[in-house]
């Protein structure tokens, strides 16, 4: 049986905004987006009129993908703020987004590639 249901109500942490929803960390393994046609059953024009990068909130789970780990989450029909201190982290939202991932992965990958080959030969010494 999931860790999740659809219609439960759970309390995670707004991590980016992008023009089209808001991305969510549920737990160390869930994640989830609140569509914007999920955040408010008026029209929604901007999504930080509602919602700020870090901001700890409850959702509605309107569906659950077990395979993924990804949860589609809504805001617009429970009260989702949350009373109460801020979530301790900071997290700091980018304009480049993942893009910063996409440019730093080939580095990031050849540095550790390097350092397993320097590991081996060490080993092998």
């Amino acid at each position: 049986m999931t860790k999740y249901e659809k219609g439960k109500i759970v309390k995670c942490t707004v991590t980016c905004i992008e023009a089209y929803g808001a991305f969510v960390s549920v737990d160390d393994i869930y994640t989830g987006l609140i569509h914007i046609s999920e955040i408010s059953r008026g029209f929604v024009r901007n999504i930080g009129d509602f919602l700020k990068v870090g901001d700890r909130i409850y959702v509605e789970v309107l569906e659950v993908d077990e395979k993924t780990a990804h949860l589609k989450l809504s805001i617009k029909n429970i009260q989702y703020k949350v009373n109460g201190k801020p979530y301790p982290k900071n997290i700091i939202e980018t304009d480049s987004g993942f893009k910063t991932l996409a440019l730093k992965l080939p580095m990031w990958t050849s540095e550790k590639l390097k350092s397993i080959k320097k590991a081996e030969k060490s080993i092998d010494k």
